[in-house]
This record gives structure tokens, C-alpha cells and sequence, in this order.
């Protein structure tokens, strides 16, 4: 199997082949599925102390999942516990609890550097993984689009206020999904089968979302997926879907990435007619 990429992602692989694993490997995965804080926070002798086993068997454990070792496994529960902490506050009091004196010493101008850096990479990573054909599909459908829908929540609702800002300035008939006053029903109503919705969402993905995507894919409606992985949930849904890997520096993700497509769509909308994107 390939090596899961996101906690949840793990917890799916372990409950599918829970059956196959030994009886040791079982009291493992029981705990691991049970008590995913204390995976995140304690020492692989600690662990192995309370969920009963030998330390060799969290190794053996990590390695039926493809892992290097039990501390590569670890990470995706620190990283999910991160997400999950929305408060930046909060954030870097886990962090710190996490990390002992690494983030106390960052400086901001450490910091201005780091994610300079790693935004860096991953604009390079956009540019070069991101194949010309989606985005030819993606523009010919905006272009052939009677409307323009755009949805995405939480720390996505940025990128998509930025869509529906620039498609309007190029006289594009663009409507930001956002529920506001609990109409998530009534703006999807207005969807028509001659429209495009441009939905997205990063992990943790936002169910009000995916919950609009799989509706929405339902009724035939032509989508456009912004995400972060293949298996995202939203991609399954998609006509075009786009994978992109946003920067990382510690638990705070970068949107750079992100905005560099949004912005790439918008523009290459201006010009659509040198593509010759009509029927």
C-alpha cells in the first residue's frame, strides 16, 4: 500500500487491514486509532508502555504502513493535531509544547526567510507539476461558463473571494457561495446546468463544502476543484482538478501557491479569445 499522507488517510488504512495484522500489531492499531493525542505528544517508550507491547512492535507496526520508522508515523498525528488548532495562539503553545525551544528561538526576519523560501519552492512545484491541458479545460469551461460559482470556507474563503473579485472585473457573471445567513440552499438553487462552480478546499477539508461539491456533481454541474491531494474528498467530483501543494513552515500553510493558480485562471480568462476557447 502506499504510504498514507494524511492522518485520516491512516486511520482508513488501518481499519481496512486491521484484520490481516497479528494479534500484537491489532493491540497496536487499537491504541493508535484510540488515543491519537498521546501518539502526537509522547516518546516511543511511553507509548509502547501504555498501549503494552515492546518498542520493537510499534516499529514493526509502522512498517506494515510503509513507514521508515514509528517517528515518521508520528509526525501525520502531529500534523493533524496542528490543523486541528485553529487559533494561531493556541497553535504555538502546541507547537512549543511539541517542539521544546525550536520555535522560542525564530526570529521574524528567521521567519520572513523560511517561508520566502518555501513558498519559493512551491510556486516552482506549481509551475512545473501543473499540466497545460487542465488548465485549457479549466479556461474553456470559465470561458463557456453562463455563470461562474465559487465556493471555499475557512482558510480557503480568501482564494475564493479573489476569484469572484477578478472575474467580475473581466464582465464574467461570477457569485460567491458563502452561506451567508445559513443560504447555502438558496444560492445553490440558482446553479444552472449551463454554469460552472469552482470549489475549494485543503485539509481538513470543510464539509459544507464537500457536502456543496457531491450536490452539485449530482446534478451533472461542470466543477472545477481546488485541492491538495488526489484523494481529497472534492476529487472525486471534479471535471478539472487541481492538486496544489502549499508551502509549509512549521503548522502554518502558506497560500501563495494557491493564489499564483487563482490569479493564472483569471488571467488566462482575459485572454481566452488568442486560445481559441469557443466551441
Amino acid at each position: 500500500m502506499a504510504t498514507a499522507s494524511s492522518l485520516s488517510e491512516l486511520q482508513d488504512q488501518i481499519r481496512s487491514n486491521y484484520g490481516d495484522l497479528s494479534k500484537r500489531l491489532q493491540q497496536v492499531a487499537a491504541y493508535v486509532l484510540d488515543n491519537k493525542n498521546n501518539i502526537a505528544f509522547e516518546t516511543v517508550s511511553v507509548i509502547a508502555k501504555d498501549a503494552g507491547v515492546p518498542p520493537s512492535t510499534l516499529i514493526r507496526f509502522a512498517s506494515a504502513f510503509d513507514f521508515s520508522g514509528f517517528n515518521e508515523m508520528k509526525q501525520l498525528f502531529r500534523n493533524s493535531l496542528l490543523e486541528e488548532t485553529s487559533n494561531y495562539t493556541d497553535r504555538i503553545r502546541l507547537l512549543k509544547e511539541l517542539d521544546g525551544e525550536m520555535m522560542q528561538t525564530a526570529t521574524p526576519v528567521d521567519i520572513l526567510r523560511e517561508f520566502a523560501r518555501a513558498n519559493s519552492n512551491a510556486m516552482q512545484q506549481l509551475a512545473t507539476q501543473t499540466s497545460p491541458e487542465l488548465l485549457e479545460n479549466s479556461v474553456r469551461l470559465l470561458n463557456n461558463a453562463e455563470n461562474i460559482y465559487i465556493v471555499g470556507l475557512g482558510r480557503s474563503f480568501s482564494i475564493s473571494s479573489y476569484l469572484t473579485y477578478a472575474f467580475r472585473h473581466l464582465n464574467k457573471r461570477a457569485f460567491l457561495i458563502d452561506g451567508l445567513g445559513g443560504m447555502f440552499r438558496e444560492q445553490l438553487s440558482m446553479v444552472g446546468p449551463k454554469d460552472v462552480v469552482i470549489a475549494i478546499s485543503f485539509s481538513p477539508y470543510s464539509k459544507e463544502t464537500t457536502t456543496i461539491s457531491d450536490i452539485l456533481a449530482q446534478s451533472g454541474t461542470k466543477q472545477i476543484i481546488i485541492t491538495d491531494s488526489q484523494i481529497s474528498p472534492l476529487a472525486s467530483f471534479s471535471d478539472v482538478c487541481f492538486v496544489v501543494k502549499e508551502a509549509k513552515v512549521d503548522a502554518f500553510r502558506s497560500q501563495a501557491a494557491s493564489f499564483c493558480l487563482a490569479q493564472t485562471l483569471a488571467v488566462s480568462l482575459a485572454f481566452g479569445d488568442n486560445y481559441h476557447l469557443q466551441h
